[in-house]
């Protein structure tokens, strides 16, 4: 075994890896979690003690 194997081993598991998440990205049952997180920054919050960022003094 030389350098040329474990260059080519480390190459398909890359790969292999990279199929993977686009699997899991791209799946029937991840949907429901990606929709939920893309509507974050439009959720209402009931937190009113909250201070804006914009009026904290520097």
């Amino acid at each position: 075994m030389d350098i040329n194997d474990l260059r080519s081993i480390v190459t398909v598991g890359g790969l292999l890896c990279f199929l993977a998440i686009v699997g899991w990205a791209y799946g029937k049952g991840s949907k429901k979690g990606f929709e939920e997180a893309a509507n974050l920054p439009f959720a209402e919050h009931d937190d009113e003690d909250v201070v804006p960022s914009a009026s904290h003094p520097r």
